[in-house]
């Protein structure tokens, strides 16, 4: 399979792991206790904080239950990290000790209110996102942030792992309404690989868009056919994290594929039903594809930066 070394490395650091665990004896070294949170967005309330309502002064409500998926702390912060797409990351803590679990709402101007860098909601642009999440004080007087002040996700809670139990950050973009989920065709060409041998013709197949609300879609192959093809003879570049987002247009890419690998895309031409863009990943994979949209339906002017 690809990437042999990174799952050999894993082997070994799970190896090495169990072994400080336990030192044979009958001595176990103590793990520190964390915890973490789970987040979980209400089905009936916005996925996505609509830019058109936000900047003409229309109400927005984002509702939200938060509880404690693991660990016992002893008090609770909800926290904002508010990312624009310009760059600067913006810190607040929107509801203070809070009791755990417990459902939420936030409005537009309750988000404005707890940032003191927005003035109003029409400073909320596309390509901005909100992320929520927790601050647990532990007994001992540990601080454990989810997500650190500069927006990585991580934070300084060392011992709080990423899991497919449970969610432990929400995200908002500041978006439009979009459509671009359902199974599109694609050619792809020029398709490279670091270490490997790839097809010197076309690779035709389909890949499908799942919507998940607020502009996010999840994709069955960030690749468009390469892991397939003699360059990996590899399963489809996928993961719960192969995501884009649509943000009034703006394709913005990033998702990552079962290796962890993140992959960007560049769009380059828009022509009716047909698609062209290139994409390339940080190991050093690359390609050509043109996507031919679910009934022949014509792209809307999707561009990306």
């Amino acid at each position: 399979m690809k990437k042999i070394k990174t799952i050999l490395l894993i082997i070994a650091t799970i190896t090495f792991t169990v072994s400080c665990e336990d030192d044979g004896g009958t001595s176990v070294i103590p793990l520190e206790e964390g915890a973490a949170p789970n987040l979980v967005k209400a089905t009936s309330a916005p996925a996505f904080i609509d830019q058109v309502k936000a900047q003409n002064g229309e109400p927005i409500t984002l509702e939200f239950n938060v509880s404690i998926a693991q660990g016992n702390p002893a008090s609770t912060d909800i926290i904002g990290v508010y990312t624009t797409f310009a760059g600067p990351v913006y810190n607040a803590v929107l509801f203070s000790n809070v009791t755990l679990p417990q459902d939420f709402s936030l409005t537009t101007a309750d988000v404005v209110a707890a940032f003191s860098e927005i003035d109003s909601g029409a400073d909320l642009q596309v390509g901005d996102m909100l992320t929520i999440t927790t601050r647990f004080t532990m007994p001992d007087g540990t601080i454990l942030d989810i997500v650190s002040p500069d927006g990585v996700k991580g934070g300084t809670g060392t011992n709080i792992q990423t899991t497919v139990l449970f969610t432990t950050v929400l995200n908002y973009p500041v978006s439009c309404t979009s459509n671009l989920g359902g199974t599109h065709s694609f050619v792809s060409s020029n398709l490279q690989a670091i270490t490997g041998t790839c097809p010197s013709g076309d690779v035709s197949g389909t890949v499908t868009w799942t919507d998940q609300g607020g502009g996010i879609y999840l994709t069955s192959d960030l690749g468009f056919g390469q892991y397939g093809t003699t360059c990996w003879s590899d399963s489809p570049a996928t993961s719960g994290g192969a995501t884009f987002s649509d943000a009034c247009n703006l394709i913005i890419s990033g998702g990552q594929d079962q290796y962890g690998l993140t992959y960007t895309w560049v769009i380059t031409d828009v022509n009716g039903p047909e698609m062209s863009l290139s994409w390339s990943n940080d190991y050093g994979d690359s390609g050509d594809v043109v996507l031919t949209r679910e009934g022949g339906v014509d792209w809307p002017d999707l561009f990306t930066q």
